[in-house]
């Protein structure tokens, strides 16, 4: 029975083992790329910035005439009665009369006070502005990936420390059960090391569910089926190189959120230029081939035609519209000069978010060593006391005590390499410098 038995526990192990190599393999990079490649947030951002793109055209601006062509038929049936001056009439039912008309005309603003060409300039900046959105987009979601990435590292990592605490328990178990069973441990003792492992699976439980949870997370970042299986790489190591001032000098350089600011500046100083061309005339030329005729079964003629050229130019000038010009470029004169304040203000921002970030990312990176160096005394401890519980000179409480303190060392250790890793994604997506 008992063959039989292991023999079974020996089978269900091996179809684990498969089961886990079968599972994919996901890199960082990897991830990345296929979030850069379905993530829906990052795909309308790409379309957006297309439209903009799309819309800097000349034509778009102004610059191109107008060509139309044009047909118009009337027709009409009515029963018409005439009195001449010498007083004879003439009368007809059902007289036809048809007019025809087609063309071809062309209509080109030549002048506008140089509106067109600050429309065009603008046009670019938006563009531009689409292309920071864009890169904003697409630097907050790749740092949501890797956020997310890592936070299954960190989750892997603590599977891994409770997955070492149930064998610690089962040995403990099991070393309970063989003291009973020679008599030199009472019930007792096997009854709290079977709670003490229960409490384990417990804890490898909900681990297991939050990790599972945070596996279909990353995989709605990544805009596939929630239910992939894969693993990540189990490695987790924050960079402890970064400089404060060169990410400051990074961020005023890089950083989306402040690009736009400064973009909207331009495109705020290039409308208050397309209101000023208000004050010039505009000046227009049009042209015009068209073709004419005329059937009438009453009157004085019964059919005309007219074909020909038609062209000239016109001009006009604002001379009074209620001061509604002055008010303009009043009004857009305060937009730039909003424009500027928020320029100082996100610089603000992002200085005060990268000193605070920075501080954090310093103080992570000292709990890292200082968790670490907890982790390797915890765990000579726990040797210790496993050897002195093998040969009963120490209680079970003295050994659980241990065996927690290694597991929440280890659980600390991961935790603290996780909030390193977090600071630095923070500051390199401030500074715009994060890995695409």
């Amino acid at each position: 029975m008992n063959t039989r038995i292991q023999l079974q526990s020996f089978i269900i192990f091996l179809f684990c083992i498969v089961q886990t190599n079968a599972q994919e393999i996901l890199t960082l990079e990897s991830a990345v790329k296929i979030a850069l490649e379905n993530n829906y947030e990052i795909k309308i951002a790409t379309n957006n910035s297309s439209i903009q793109e799309t819309n800097v055209a000349v034509g778009n601006a102004g610059m191109l005439p107008t060509v139309t062509a044009n047909i118009l038929d009337n027709n009409s049936i009515q029963n018409s009665s005439q009195v001449r001056q010498d007083g004879t009439s003439n009368k007809l039912n059902n007289a036809k009369n048809n007019n025809l008309s087609y063309g071809v005309g062309l209509d080109w603003t030549i002048f506008d006070g140089l509106r067109m060409f600050a429309k065009l300039d603008q046009l670019k900046e938006l563009q531009k502005m689409g292309e920071a959105q864009l890169k904003l987009t697409i630097i907050s979601r790749v740092s949501d990936v890797n956020a997310a990435y890592y936070d299954l590292v960190q989750q892997q990592q603590q599977l891994a420390a409770l997955d070492t605490t149930i064998v610690i328990s089962n040995q403990r178990m099991t070393l309970a059960q063989n003291r009973f069973t020679i008599g030199k441990a009472s019930k007792l003792e096997v009854l709290n090391a079977q709670v003490d492992l229960n409490t384990d699976q417990v804890a490898l439980l909900r681990q297991k569910e939050l990790y599972a949870n945070s596996k279909i997370l990353l995989n709605q970042l990544l805009a596939r089926d929630v239910t992939t299986e894969f693993r990540v790489i189990d490695i987790l190591v924050v960079d402890s190189l970064l400089s404060l001032s060169e990410l400051r000098t990074l961020a005023e350089k890089q950083n989306p959120q402040l690009q736009s600011q400064i973009i909207s500046k331009k495109i705020a100083e290039l409308e208050l230029k397309q209101i000023k061309a208000g004050r010039y005339p505009t000046i227009r030329v049009n042209t015009a081939y068209n073709f004419s005729e005329s059937k009438s079964s009453l009157g004085f003629l019964s059919q005309s035609q007219a074909r020909g050229l038609n062209y000239g130019f016109s001009a006009s000038l604002n001379l009074f519209d209620g001061f509604a010009q002055n008010r303009s470029e009043k009004i857009a004169k305060i937009q730039i000069e909003n424009s500027k304040l928020s320029i100082d203000q996100q610089n603000l921002a992002l200085t005060s978010q990268l000193s605070t970030s920075f501080q954090t990312y310093l103080t992570n990176l000292e709990l890292i060593i200082l968790e670490d160096k907890n982790e390797q005394i915890a765990k000579q401890n726990l040797n210790i006391t496993l050897e002195k519980f093998r040969i009963g000179t120490i209680t079970t409480l003295e050994f659980r005590t241990a065996q927690l303190n290694y597991v929440n060392a280890k659980v600390r250790f991961s935790n603290a390499q996780f909030q390193g890793k977090l600071s630095e994604i923070a500051l390199k997506e401030l500074a715009g410098t994060i890995e695409l």
